[in-house]
C-alpha cells in the first residue's frame, strides 16, 4: 500500500442526491484529499434510479474529479417496508463483493451513516481484512430507529440488533454523532469509546433573488419532506383553530412525500382553511420563500428517539434568521427555547400547537427581530460550517 493516505468513503446517499456528504466531499477535493466513494445507484427520494444512470450491478461515475464505485438498487423502497429490508441486505451483499477488490487501495473508511447501520459492515470488513482505520458519522440512532419503523420490539429481534450494533460501534476507530442525545445511547454499546459530537451545517446558502409572493398577511411556513413522522396531521389541525379567528393568516406547506395526498384529503374533508399546498421547489429558490415567510415550522412526532435528534433542516432555518415554531420535545425545543429563537408546542397537543400559533401573531416588532440576533450566535458557534469541516478533517484525516 501507498504511504499517501487514501480513504473510501461509504454511504447510502451520494451526489446527485442532495445530502451534507457531498459538500464535505468539495471540501476534501479541494484540499487535495485523495478518496473514491462507494454507494448505490442514486434513487433517493423517490426510490427510482435517476435518469442517466444505470442500475448495474457495478459501475463507476465521477462526482468532478472523485472516483464513485456504484452497485444496485431495489427500486421502489419508498413505499414497500420489504424492499426498504431487502436494500439492507443487498448493500451489504454489494458492498462486501466490491471491497474484496478495491479494498486494499484504501487505509482509512468514513461511513456517512444516514440509514440502516448495516451499511457499515463494508468498513468494517476493510479494517478486519486490510487494516483500515474506521470513521463513522452517525446521522440515524439504531436499533432505536429500527422500532420507530414498527418492527416489534421482541427478545429475539432485541438480542441480535444489540449484538450487530454493539459489534459495529467496538471496530470503529472514531465514532462521530450529529446529535448531542445520541452520546449516551452508544456508551451503552461502547462505554470506554471517545464519541464526538459533529452536528450537521446547513447546505443552503440564503440569499434571497426574488420576492416571492405567499397569500398571507403573516405566514407560517413548513419546508421539506411530507411524511407521517413529520406530525403534519397535529400541525394542520392546530392551525385550524389559528385560521378561524384570522383570514389573513395562512399556513404554507413546500414540499413532497409519500403523506402529501393524505395529508390534503385531511385539510378538504374537515375544511381547514388557509392552508397553501405549494409543491415541491428547488433548492435555489428556497431564499425567497423564507424571505417572505414570519415564522418558519419545525416539527416531528412525539418519540423518545426525535427528543434527541436535531434535522437538519434545524440548521437551515437559522441561515434565515427567521423565528422558529419548534413542534418538538426535547433537544431541538431546548436550543430554541435557550437560545430564544422562538417557541416550541407539544407534538401531541393539538390545543398546545394552536396556542403557538396564536402566540406569534401577538408578539411585539421588537421581540420578532430579537431572533435575527439569537439564531447568528447560534449558527456562528455550535453550527459553523468552517468549525465542523476542521474538526472532522483533524479526526479522520489527522489520525
Amino acid at each position: 500500500m501507498s504511504s499517501k493516505r487514501k480513504a473510501l468513503v461509504i454511504g447510502e446517499v451520494f451526489y446527485p442526491e442532495d445530502f451534507l456528504i457531498n459538500d464535505l466531499a468539495e471540501e476534501w477535493e479541494k484540499e487535495h484529499y485523495d478518496f473514491e466513494v462507494l454507494t448505490r445507484a442514486p434513487s433517493y427520494p423517490f426510490g427510482k434510479v435517476y435518469k442517466g444512470y444505470k442500475n448495474k450491478i457495478y459501475q463507476t461515475t465521477y462526482f468532478n474529479t472523485v472516483k464513485v464505485h456504484r452497485f444496485p438498487v431495489w427500486q421502489g423502497y419508498e413505499k414497500s417496508t420489504l424492499i426498504k429490508i431487502l436494500n439492507y441486505f443487498s448493500f451489504v451483499f454489494w458492498s462486501f463483493w466490491i471491497i474484496l477488490f478495491i479494498g486494499r487501495h484504501f487505509d482509512r473508511v468514513f461511513i456517512y451513516q444516514t440509514g440502516p447501520l448495516t451499511l457499515a459492515t463494508a468498513g468494517i470488513l476493510m479494517k478486519k481484512f486490510f487494516g483500515a482505520k474506521v470513521t463513522i458519522w452517525t446521522q440515524d440512532l439504531w436499533p432505536e430507529t429500527v422500532y420507530d419503523y414498527g418492527f416489534k420490539r421482541t427478545r429475539w429481534l432485541g438480542f441480535c440488533l444489540d449484538r450487530f450494533v454493539g459489534w459495529t460501534y467496538r471496530n470503529c476507530d472514531h465514532i462521530l454523532v450529529s446529535c448531542k442525545g445520541f452520546i449516551e445511547r452508544i456508551h451503552r454499546y461502547v462505554p470506554n469509546k471517545e464519541v464526538v459530537f459533529v452536528p450537521n451545517w446547513s447546505l443552503m446558502e440564503y440569499a434571497p433573488k426574488k420576492t416571492r409572493s405567499l397569500p398571507g398577511r403573516f405566514n407560517f411556513t413548513f419546508a421539506g419532506n411530507i411524511g407521517k413522522v413529520q406530525n403534519l396531521e397535529n400541525i394542520v389541525q392546530g392551525f385550524s383553530k389559528c385560521s378561524e379567528k384570522h383570514s389573513d393568516v395562512f399556513l404554507n406547506i413546500i414540499g413532497d412525500g409519500s403523506y402529501l395526498a393524505e395529508l390534503k384529503d385531511i385539510v378538504t374533508k374537515e375544511g381547514i382553511c388557509n392552508v397553501n399546498f405549494m409543491g415541491r421547489k428547488p433548492l435555489s429558490e428556497m431564499s425567497d420563500y423564507y424571505e417572505a415567510s414570519d415564522v418558519l415550522i419545525i416539527s416531528l412526532k412525539d418519540t423518545p428517539l426525535y427528543e434527541i435528534m436535531i434535522p437538519s433542516k434545524f440548521q437551515a432555518y437559522l441561515t434565515t434568521h427567521k423565528p422558529i415554531f419548534a413542534i418538538f420535545k426535547g433537544e431541538v425545543k431546548r436550543l430554541v427555547e435557550e437560545y430564544q429563537l422562538g417557541i416550541s408546542a407539544h407534538p401531541s397537543d393539538i390545543k398546545d400547537i394552536a396556542r403557538g400559533f396564536e402566540a406569534f401573531l401577538d408578539f411585539p416588532k421588537d421581540r420578532m427581530e430579537r431572533f435575527f440576533d439569537n439564531s447568528s450566535q447560534l449558527l456562528n458557534t455550535v453550527f459553523s460550517r468552517n468549525k465542523i469541516i476542521n474538526d472532522i478533517n483533524t479526526l479522520f484525516w489527522g489520525s
